[in-house]
């Protein structure tokens, strides 16, 4: 007899074993919320650049994951006082992850004394505004996008952890 799914939400630092866990989680957020909105040529350049795989191999070992039941349902990186990504695939969201992953990565830059929060979403990107609003998270700048080319504008979002 098997046990009954727990359902707890746990959050611990990446391992090498999350990494196909991880590249799938980001995979399925740049296709559902990022390339709806690329051109082609922009979505044809990210395919080739090798990303998300750099970017796991240089930074993974600063990424924290959630965890349900043995499964990788979320990651967050942050590096001193700027949250660098936060993803959650498309069927797990609306249950409360991104915000416990949030509220870690928060309580770990407040350990490290840091006083004001910062992170950036795309104006198309509602979603996560609503989001980052609801968590306490002010505008504090817009500018060009130059990571796509796109044409897209960045919101820069600040909170304080005080």
């Amino acid at each position: 007899m098997s046990a009954a799914p727990s359902n707890v939400l746990a959050i611990r630092p990446w391992r090498l074993a999350d990494f196909d866990a991880v590249k799938a989680i980001l995979d399925d957020t740049f296709a559902s919320t990022w390339l709806p909105q690329l051109t082609p040529e922009a979505a044809k350049a990210y395919a080739d650049s090798g990303e998300p795989v750099g970017y796991i191999d240089e930074s993974g070992p600063a990424f924290f994951v959630a965890e349900i039941d043995g499964e990788v349902v979320g990651m967050v990186h942050w590096e001193h006082d700027f949250v660098q990504a936060l993803h959650v695939p498309a069927a797990h969201q609306r249950k409360g992850i991104a915000r416990a992953l949030m509220a870690f990565a928060e309580d770990g830059m407040r350990a490290d004394g840091v006083a004001l929060a910062r992170l950036e979403t795309d104006t198309f990107n509602t979603q996560s505004q609503g989001l980052y609003r609801a968590l306490g998270y002010r505008e504090a700048g817009r500018y060009p996008d130059l990571e796509w080319h796109s044409g897209f504008t960045t919101i820069l979002y600040v909170k304080d952890l005080g």
